[in-house]
């Protein structure tokens, strides 16, 4: 479960916009130097592409995804979480807004 409040954390101010502002989230550094996003995505349907490994658990809301080498689009709803592999893409689509935090590791 994501915790509520994360203490000891570094921000960057700059927010990530994608998808002409549909998709946005925030860069967050723990003191291990890890880094972490949470986001808002809006109702629509997106590709992402995957440079580090991804572990993305839900905050609020429901989803479809499509992760790679999948056929089949599959629900997620808060709290799930999915894991994406390095130097991918997946699919999701929405249809409200759904809040995530992504954990990113790198190889």
């Amino acid at each position: 479960m994501v915790e509520k409040k994360i203490s000891d954390l570094t921000i960057e101010t700059k927010g990530n916009i994608y998808f002409d502002g549909r998709v946005t989230s925030r860069s967050f550094y723990k003191q291990d130097g890890t880094r972490f996003t949470i986001g808002i995505i809006t109702p629509g349907t997106y590709t992402f592409d995957v440079s580090d490994r991804e572990v993305i658990q839900l905050i609020a809301g429901e989803a479809e995804i499509l992760l790679p080498a999948e056929q089949e689009w599959r629900r997620v709803k808060a709290p799930d979480t999915y894991e994406v592999a390095a130097d991918n893409s997946f699919r999701i689509r929405c249809f409200d807004v759904v809040e995530y935090l992504c954990d990113y590791y790198k190889n």
